[in-house]
């Protein structure tokens, strides 16, 4: 009976931690959802918070579980997690989202996850358990995501400025200040579904390791998918505003027309994304979207010494939060 009382204590206090990854996956990444939105005027900083965070949740309803699936049983041989690792990957994760939100640099909570599993899972079995087709994947879409969403917001960019050439200026801005909140919407729909599912995917793959969940089913409990999609939103309500002001203000500087074709080609991009149950960035993708928009004007609108430091950012996220979720393994191996 005692055994089984400590399996439940620890299994209650991994859920506990998966839930404050995706609450500071929600807090991380508000700036992806509403940094554009806010640094073009078109929502106050409240307003934008309370419109990211209720498109966040309303994605439970929209999207399948693909992503979840992707996460809880296609990057680690099935029999080789247990509570060691996951609590290594949780921690892993969360240590550098605290560290790059404290510094402002917009990097990838979703890949820090990622890491943190690898990490884990190498410190107790080593490379042989990694799902190379999984990895793969995601580790493709670190580049393909941004660049992505670097060509639909350039295009986007191009194809209006085409369009609405004989309109006047002060028009244009009107009508994109209405749009931008549609554009804003989408965005925030693939955030909270893309994003709110790598929290599903661990507490699924934790409950099927300890037994409490059969690794034949089809889909997690729903507990934990309601829930995940709640803590998501409400980290999004408390925001981010380091990282808010590096993506809105100091990559380049935007517009209300220039905004809406950034969210529009980052949502094309999660929605896709989503679809092939790819575990992306939102970073990476609105920060590859708003690049592609500056670098439409002309270069020197991107202050690409900023984009630089966001790029550095995303190449050490998954290595860093491995290296911490290790450690991390090897201390909870004396913990219980």
């Amino acid at each position: 009976m005692q055994n089984v009382q400590t399996a439940l204590w620890v299994v209650a206090l991994l859920v506990a931690m998966a839930f404050v990854f995706d609450f500071m996956n929600g807090f991380h990444d508000a700036a992806n959802s509403i940094a554009t939105v806010v640094s073009t005027g078109v929502l106050k900083p409240a307003q934008a918070i309370l419109f990211a965070a209720f498109f966040n949740f309303v994605a439970i309803f929209i999207f399948h579980l693909s992503v979840a699936a992707t996460v809880g049983k296609g990057i680690v041989q099935p029999g080789v997690v247990d509570t060691h690792v996951v609590f290594g990957a949780l921690l892993g994760a969360i240590t550098w989202n605290v560290i790059t939100w404290y510094y402002g640099i917009p990097s990838s909570s979703s890949h820090a996850l990622i890491g943190g599993i690898v990490g884990a899972v190498i410190a107790k079995t080593g490379v042989d358990a990694l799902i190379a087709g999984g990895i793969m994947k995601t580790v493709l879409f670190i580049f393909v995501s941004p660049l992505l969403g670097f060509l639909l917001g350039s295009l986007m960019m191009v194809a209006v400025a085409w369009t609405f050439r004989r309109m006047r200026p002060s028009k244009i801005d009107k009508w994109f200040r209405r749009l931008q909140l549609i554009s804003a919407g989408a965005y925030s729909l693939g955030h909270g579904g893309n994003d709110a599912q790598k929290t599903i995917g661990i507490i699924w793959m934790l409950l099927i390791a300890t037994g409490y969940v059969s690794a034949t089913d089809t889909a997690p409990p729903t507990w934990t998918i309601v829930c995940c999609y709640m803590a998501i939103g409400l980290g999004t309500m408390f925001g981010g505003w380091r990282i808010v002001k590096t993506m809105g203000q100091k990559i380049t500087k935007l517009k209300p027309v220039g905004g809406f074709c950034a969210e529009t080609g980052g949502a094309i991009t999660l929605f896709l994304a989503t679809a092939l149950g790819v575990p992306v960035s939102t970073t990476h993708t609105i920060t590859g979207a708003i690049v592609g928009v500056g670098s439409t004007q002309r270069a020197s609108a991107v202050r690409w010494g900023v984009a630089g430091n966001i790029i550095w950012a995303w190449v050490l996220t998954i290595p860093a939060s491995a290296f911490v979720a290790a450690i991390a393994y090897w201390i909870s191996l004396q913990i219980f």
